[in-house]
């Protein structure tokens, strides 16, 4: 009975032990197979296309805002005719603070869409 239940604590032991790992795959031979697979694992492409798209998306948003949001803004203002073109003078310097203000608007603009996309994307269970 003795030599029963220790010869099953043998078989418990045996199958609790851990496996070893598997061998690592090979690593790929050649300079080709290694720039295939540096694409594949750090999503190269991807990330250029997103670079790409965030350049054109900040253009956008910068022409919607210079030539769409001040000129409205310029016309709200009374004596204003362009928000954007906006100058302060100081002495002999010269404070352009309408160019300022559209690149502050083209920030907050361009960091929402970034912030909505995000949220989409996780909902969507795109991360």
């Amino acid at each position: 009975m003795a030599d029963e239940m220790l010869e099953e604590l043998k078989q418990i032991r045996k199958l609790l032990e851990p496996k070893p790992a598997p061998p690592p795959p090979p690593p790929p031979k050649g300079l080709i197979n290694e720039f295939k697979e540096f694409i594949k694992n750090y999503k190269v492409m991807g990330l250029a296309v997103a670079f790409i798209l965030g350049l054109y998306l900040g253009a956008l948003t910068q022409s919607l805002v210079k030539d769409i949001l001040m000129p409205l803004i310029g016309l709200a203002l009374p004596g204003m005719a362009d928000l954007a073109t906006l100058e302060v003078a100081v002495g002999s310097q010269i404070f352009r603070v309408g160019s300022f203000l559209v690149a502050v608007i083209t920030f907050i603009i361009v960091a929402f869409v970034i912030f909505v996309l995000v949220k989409i994307t996780k909902r969507i269970g795109i991360e």
